[in-house]
């Protein structure tokens, strides 16, 4: 049974109830502590558990889901922990209760912190709060508490509220998102449209110049937009690409874009920089200056990045020449430092030192 299903097995579990949770085996002699992990996506609406009910009713409805962000993470670590053999109970809400000593991982959105008064001590992250001036007035000890980010500049920017702030990036599934050979694509660049806000601005200066400018250069193009694919679209969209351009204003991890770079699939992204610049919160509620990012895990392997429109054009040559002359290396990077064995060792290791940290 994968993580998946045992998820869909404890499904019908109440927060306050607890559930009998099944064990990853552990290799003879391990010693190493079984992790309590938290998952929730949503909160209960209209009756105590509909959380469970409104998914099922929505793929009734409307067919397979999209796998969120958050769910992602949930799931690769929970992969992750299989391969290297650490134990883990996934929502045993009646266990952690009754041991109050042990480490409580609440990977999932934070309302799970009001369901109940948390004795534990608590790993949080990294699906929390998209900034720390959303956390509640009564939630007053959380720069008490280590909290997970996924990035560098993530960190740099939460770090002024919550010192006890750690990076961890999740792994990616390496074994599934694997190359295509080269003579097997038929589709010279995949655009990837994840440009979220004011978006026919951009559509106006950034996107269209970039299609018509590939076009131009004789270049086929399949766009794909974010929010609107499947994960099996996905994957069959990038064995078709032989490079993939990426459009984004900022990303704390871009798990899509790793798993292109794990697909073999070099990709040139727009990296324009500056502040965070969520109109949730720029300028008036949030000014972040350090510098943001769309690509915070990458390097030379993985492809080339462009600040505007005008560094695409001067830019796009030497990159193509570089897809053509195979001289990109994007899934070395991926399984140098992003696969699932690596983000579970790392999350534990996290999870260690917060408690060898309490007991001193």
């Amino acid at each position: 049974m994968d993580v998946a299903e045992r998820i869909r097995a404890n499904s019908a579990s109440l927060p306050h109830g607890g559930t009998d949770a099944s064990l990853v085996p552990a290799a003879p002699g391990d010693e190493r502590m079984t992790l309590n992990l938290f998952f929730e996506e949503r909160d209960d609406r209209w009756f105590p558990g509909d959380r469970h009910v409104r998914p099922v009713l929505r793929r009734m409805l409307l067919g397979k889901s999209w796998i969120s962000g958050q769910r992602r993470v949930f799931l690769n670590l929970c992969a992750g922990l299989d391969r290297v053999g650490i134990r883990y109970r996934v929502n045993d809400y009646g266990y952690i209760r009754k041991h109050p000593n042990e480490l409580a991982c609440i990977i999932g959105r934070p309302f799970v912190l009001d369901w109940f008064e948390w004795k534990n001590p608590l790993l949080l992250g990294v699906a929390m709060y998209n900034h720390p001036v959303d956390a509640p007035g009564h939630l007053k000890d959380l720069h008490t508490r280590t909290i997970l980010v996924p990035c560098d500049w993530y960190a740099q920017m939460c770090r002024p509220y919550w010192p006890h702030i750690e990076v961890w990036p999740v792994g990616i599934e390496t074994d599934l998102w694997t190359p295509t050979p080269t003579a097997q694509k038929s589709i010279d660049v995949l655009l990837y449209d994840k440009v979220r806000w004011d978006h026919e601005r951009y559509e106006s200066e950034l996107i269209g110049p970039i299609r018509r400018h590939l076009e131009a250069s004789g270049r086929s193009v399949e766009v794909i937009r974010y929010g609107r694919y499947n994960e099996d679209g996905y994957k069959a969209a990038l064995a078709r690409c032989r490079s993939m351009v990426f459009l984004c204003e900022h990303e704390s991890q871009g798990i899509a874009c790793q798993q292109a770079l794990s697909s073999g699939v070099p990709v040139f992204a727009w990296d324009r920089g500056g502040p965070w610049q969520d109109p949730a919160y720029f300028p008036d509620k949030v000014r972040y200056e350090g510098g943001v990012s769309s690509v915070p895990y990458f390097d030379a392997r993985c492809g080339r990045t462009f600040i505007d429109t005008a560094g695409f054009i001067s830019g796009w040559s030497d990159f193509w020449s570089q897809v053509t002359a195979g001289g990109f290396a994007p899934r070395d990077y991926v399984m140098d430092n992003l696969t699932l064995e690596k983000g579970a060792l790392h999350y534990y290791g996290i999870a260690e030192a917060v408690m060898q940290r309490r007991m001193r």
